[in-house]
């Protein structure tokens, strides 16, 4: 269950009882006050018109918190939701302190506690960059790239991503593969088209490493991504799925396969498995702001405080 969005509503449910109860009850003795005082005094000043009108005290102020709150709550559930980019795994589209705009609405219009899904609008494609549950913790959510669709093969093998389309290998479970007698052979599986565009160094207080950086041909639209070629092979811990080879994954029905933009510093599919499709949240439509946070010791301001920000950054996805 989303504790926030749980949080939100019993929020709006509350100053919704007050916002009732003040215009039920006491915006028509307001109403009536105003009305004598203007008998009585003509020119009243419009400074206390205004406070007779518009009341003050408790109630009043709880019940002015009501149409805040139930905006908030309806374009957060609904229409957009914001999220903080915390790590770099989906370096370079995506780096730490960029704030993303993810679309509520594209995978489903959902039930904002349990995350099931009311009415149907759409589904993940290939490339897309969605936000999730984590699978094995809920609580928490990610942000990768969808490489893989029900039904497709996965292959990754020397950090290069193969895909054999929508195969018919029979009954596919997350945790298991079964080849049908009956089905048609599969095609072979196509190497996704990858383009050099050069090198970037990330340097640090205590650190320097280099990156080769790739435009990748996944989806409709291409996207970077960066390797580090001194990372070595890290097949050995793997996602096993019984029944396929290690490195290769074939996503069951209802099921994604997902992968961070920073290859050798992502924690997704390969090593934990699938995103199953009720644990989808949105799509990732653009960042609407990014700050940088100096880790530079002999700064005076608290860590938490921005030391600047990258409007560069701010916009739709590259």
């Amino acid at each position: 269950m989303n504790t926030f969005s749980l949080i939100l509503i019993v929020a709006t449910l509350v100053t919704g009882v007050f916002y009732v109860y003040d215009v039920v009850k006491q915006r028509p003795v307001r109403k009536a006050n105003l009305k004598r005082a203007l008998e009585q005094c003509p020119n009243l000043p419009k400074k206390e018109q205004r406070e007779l009108k518009e009341g003050s005290g408790a109630v009043v102020q709880i019940a002015g918190l009501f149409p805040i709150l139930l905006i908030v709550f309806l374009f957060r559930a609904f229409i957009y939701e914001p999220f903080r980019i915390p790590s770099g795994s989906m370096e370079p589209t995506l780096v730490a302190g960029d704030f993303i705009a993810v679309s509520k609405w594209s995978y489903g219009i959902r039930n904002p506690l349990t995350n099931s899904v009311w009415i149907e609008t759409g589904k993940p494609e290939r490339g897309d960059v969605v936000v999730f549950k984590y699978p094995e913790d809920p609580s928490i959510d990610y942000i990768k790239r969808v490489v893989g669709l029900p039904g497709d093969e996965v292959i990754f093998a020397n950090k290069r991503v193969y895909l054999r389309k929508a195969c018919n290998v029979g009954t596919v479970t997350p945790t298991e593969v079964t080849v049908a007698e009956s089905s048609a052979p599969c095609t072979s599986p196509e190497a996704v088209k990858l383009e050099e565009l050069g090198s970037i160094t990330h340097e640090g207080a205590t650190y320097s490493e280099s990156y080769l950086v790739f435009k990748e041909y996944l989806g409709a639209e291409p996207h970077r991504l960066q390797i580090n070629p001194r990372v070595p092979d890290l097949s050995q811990y793997y996602y096993r799925q019984q029944g396929a080879l290690r490195g290769s994954w074939v996503v069951p029905e209802g099921h994604y396969f997902v992968m961070g933009d920073n290859r050798d510093n992502s924690k997704d599919s390969r090593f934990w498995g699938f995103v199953p499709e009720e644990n989808l949240v949105g799509r990732t439509v653009g960042v609407w702001l990014s700050l940088e946070f100096s880790s530079d010791p002999e700064r005076l301001l608290p860590d938490f405080i921005p030391s600047a920000i990258r409007f560069e950054r701010m916009g739709g996805l590259e």
